[in-house]
């Protein structure tokens, strides 16, 4: 099964531990981070989107991808 997400937060160090803990957790970069300006709370967001392949189960719609 493969997998997708697209991790997002804030310009700060919660993101970064974020995408370090997806890494660790067997999540691979998929593409180029995202950066961009959230008008509505006038500070900067970033984006990354990760992928993973899961041996053994089938997608599921109701699944959490994060626990995966």
């Amino acid at each position: 099964m493969h997998l997708y997400r697209l991790l997002t937060g804030p310009d700060d160090s919660s993101f970064c531990h974020k995408v370090t803990e997806a890494l660790n957790k067997g999540w691979q970069l998929h593409g180029s981070p995202s950066y961009a300006f959230d008008a509505e709370t006038h500070s900067m967001r970033c984006a990354q989107a990760v992928v993973k392949i899961v041996e053994g189960k089938d997608y599921d719609p109701s699944m959490k991808l994060g626990e995966q």
